[in-house]
């Protein structure tokens, strides 16, 4: 249950959200820390019902033998008790630090397996070696050293009982010389010190696999304590009719910084307006903003400033959800799923029926291949996509896209692995989808010079917006971006 409810809540992380964890960490914290607390919790049901009945039973028997002697028994306990307190409090701060360095195995395991091609092209293969081996020992190191400090629980204990049965022994045979308890009466106050011993030694060994557990547990809240965002429920289930005038899509004075930093923005002052059915192209260097801008739009990030309509309905007031289910975006990686490729292709929409499919395939220009495969749609996708070369997982996402019927399609950079034949046909479709706002994201000009409207973004702010020839003749950045990827006599031309 504890995992299936991290695994939930993580589900619903924004992406600010999963930026304050690793992925490799998020996998050890719903792996390993929730199996220490399993075995913990398991442990405590063999030896902690156990360990409390013999240790207060022993208690109450020492008393009712000799209350004096009992006196030597609460001595040594609260000895224990002590060391075992300062222990437990100085492994927890090393067991913290033992995970986190279980994290960083983790991390190196996942980037090595998933790079692993690019290791082998560079002949890189002794050299991760090495920094796996030097993060591995430095785990081995804090891990041993952590043990030697959590063990010293048990030889402590023995130590302070043996001393007490000396110290029994030792009083005892003044009292006994004396005639003021009876032998048979020092033996039974051993016996019940020995099992003293035994339920001690149940607690030395509990305390090393709580520590751990506490460790986990302070690892598993640090991740469900996460105040994901809240998201609105709303009533509406789609967006109005609304005259041609006003604008689908409207950013107002926006301000965004990913750090939360004032004055240090990653999209400042955007102001834009987007009318239905719009085909808008977004250009600009890299880190200029472009992605953040429509990270925005989706709800992966809260903007710090300004206002975003959509319908003339402000943004924050609208669900996740519906923005989710009207608004698709191929991102600039590609990913798919193990499965089959229908599998992956009605990701947003379950119920698609076949001829959607299909159309979603030939806009994409993902039939010339799909259709070649012996089970077409039905046929298995490897995992990350591995059986599809880069461009044809690149169209695969574009036709997932259009099969969950969006309202708004975005495509970032989504045709960087087409070549330009195939690039020019897609794009072509998509603009012969009707009722279909698209906005597209490229560093190629020629992907974007035939839209409606252009957006060009420098460091944060958008410094030019217009068609390819009014920007050409009065934006510096586009025309310096169209001299370098384009020959003079098609600078201008549409």
């Amino acid at each position: 249950e504890l995992r299936n409810e991290m695994f939930r809540h993580i589900n619903k992380f924004s992406f600010s959200n999963l930026d304050d964890f690793k992925p490799s960490s998020l996998i050890t914290r719903i792996t390993n820390d929730v199996n220490n607390i399993q075995t913990a919790l398991a442990m405590s049901i063999r030896l902690g019902t156990r360990a409390p009945f013999l240790l207060l039973g022993s208690i109450v028997m020492t008393f009712i033998i000799d209350a004096k002697m009992s006196i030597i028994f609460l001595v040594s306990l609260a000895l224990i008790s002590a060391f075992m307190y300062f222990n437990m409090k100085r492994s927890i701060e090393l067991f913290n630090l033992v995970q986190s360095k279980l994290d960083k195995i983790s991390l190196l395991i996942r980037e090595n397996i998933s790079g692993v091609r690019v290791i082998r092209a560079f002949s890189r293969q002794n050299y991760e070696f090495k920094k796996f081996k030097n993060t591995s020992d430095d785990f081995e190191k804090t891990y041993i050293k952590t043990f030697k400090i959590s063990s010293l629980v048990s030889p402590c204990s023995f130590f302070i009982i043996n001393i007490s049965i000396i110290c029994i022994l030792w009083i005892g045979s003044f009292r006994i010389y004396q005639g003021t308890i009876l032998q048979g009466k020092i033996v039974a106050l051993i016996n019940y010190m020995m099992q003293i011993l035994l339920s001690l030694f149940l607690v030395a060994n509990l305390s090393i696999l709580f520590t751990k557990a506490i460790t986990s547990y302070k690892r598993i809240l640090d991740v469900l304590n996460v105040d994901t965002d809240k998201d609105i429920k709303n009533d509406f289930c789609k967006f109005h009719d609304i005259s041609e005038n006003t604008p689908f899509i409207e950013f107002k004075n926006v301000y965004f910084s990913y750090n939360n930093l004032p004055n240090d923005y990653d999209l400042e002052d955007i102001n834009v307006k987007i009318y239905r059915n719009q085909n808008i192209g977004i250009i600009g260097g890299t880190g200029s903003g472009k992605t953040t801008f429509v990270n925005l739009l989706l709800k992966f990030y809260n903007y710090n400033k300004g206002s975003i309509l959509i319908d003339g309905i402000e943004l924050t007031n609208i669900s996740s959800e519906f923005i989710r289910k009207n608004f698709s975006m191929v991102m600039q990686k590609t990913i798919l799923f193990s499965g089959t490729v229908k599998d992956n292709l009605v990701l947003g929409n379950r119920d698609a029926e076949e001829s959607l499919i299909n159309y979603a395939l030939k806009v994409s220009k993902s039939d010339e291949f799909i259709n070649n495969l012996p089970k077409k749609i039905h046929s298995i996708v490897e995992r990350d996509g591995k059986n599809f070369s880069g461009g044809q997982r690149q169209r695969l996402n574009i036709a997932r896209s259009i099969v969950s019927s969006p309202e708004v399609l975005i495509l970032d950079d989504s045709f960087s692995a087409l070549d330009a034949n195939t690039d020019m046909q897609v794009r072509k479709e998509i603009r012969n989808i009707k009722n279909i706002t698209s906005i597209i994201i490229s560093q190629r000009i020629s992907s974007i010079k035939d839209c409606d409207k252009i957006l060009v973004f420098d460091d944060g702010k958008i410094v030019g917006e217009g068609t390819h020839d009014g920007l050409v003749n009065n934006c510096r950045i586009y025309k310096e971006i169209c001299d370098s990827q384009m020959d003079l006599s098609e600078v201008g031309t549409k």
